[in-house]
């Protein structure tokens, strides 16, 4: 018999979790893991708004076509953080849950040249 503590209980009382195909594979991680997973997520969904906040700063506080391509580019990689944020979570928990090493950061250097983009096109903007 299984216990109401543990996290199997939950599953067993027909309560089910969000994706089901994060968790339906692996068992149970260290909680400890689980909310570090959770806190770099919200720390990506904190860039994306961070992102988003400069592009709308961009845009209302410069004029002309380069300021608007900067801030087109800050705004779009605000945009897709998100969706990726959920994608690394998940993947991230599927390793967890199954003993497998994290995977690999993929989009993180996509970011960098995209703020890097966006900085340059911004510092030509201000100059000129």
């Amino acid at each position: 018999m299984v216990s109401r503590d543990t996290p199997e209980a939950g599953v067993q009382r027909g309560r089910r979790r969000w994706p089901s195909w994060v968790y339906r594979s692996g068992q149970e991680p260290d909680a400890r893991f689980t909310l570090a997973n959770e806190r770099t997520f919200l720390a990506w969904i904190r860039t994306a708004l961070g992102l988003v906040a400069a592009g709308v700063a961009v845009k209302a506080l410069l004029d002309g076509g380069l300021a608007q391509l900067a801030a087109t580019v800050l705004v779009a990689l605000g945009a897709l953080v998100p969706t990726y944020a959920f994608l690394r979570w998940a993947v991230s928990e599927r390793a967890l849950r199954s003993g497998r090493p994290l995977p690999a950061m993929v989009f993180g250097p996509a970011i960098a040249v995209g703020l890097t983009v966006a900085g340059v096109v911004l510092l030509v903007a201000v100059i000129t």
